[in-house]
């Protein structure tokens, strides 16, 4: 028993950070319908499985409690890998991780690509709020 707990415990710590998935919708169309009915808009992260930048701002930024209650708030999550996932076409995959504030018809609001540290994420949230009024 002790043995198949370190085989466990070795198997966990070599499975890479970017392996980590987010618990969000996967499906362009369902987000959209789903922002329909919740009244909310679509924030559309678009990642890839062996990006270190991407990983990196999955466990940096998205990991704050706060940051993704306000998320929430407004936002119904959709994550698309470039490797696992159809990406829409018309939506830009170079370039990783990739943010887009979409509205509940697929209308690009704002978009933007680049790790973002917590603070500078909620000051991305501001730029894309200022983009709705516009």
């Amino acid at each position: 028993m002790f043995i198949v707990k370190i085989i466990i415990s070795i198997l966990l710590l070599l499975t890479p950070l970017s392996a980590i998935e987010l618990d969000w919708l996967h499906d362009y169309d369902k987000a959209l319908a789903e922002a329909k009915k919740e009244n909310k808009g679509v924030y559309l992260f678009i990642g890839a499985d062996k990006c270190k930048f991407c990983a990196l701002f999955k466990e940096n930024t998205l990991s704050d409690d706060a940051l993704m209650q306000r998320l929430r708030k407004d936002y119904v999550l959709l994550y698309l890998s470039r490797d696992r996932h159809k990406i829409p076409s018309g939506l830009q995959t170079k370039g990783a991780p990739i943010h887009y504030f979409l509205d509940a018809d697929g209308k690009i609001i704002y978009n933007t690509w680049g790790n973002r540290g917590l603070r500078g994420f909620h000051l991305l949230l501001d730029e894309a709020e200022l983009s709705k009024e516009e």
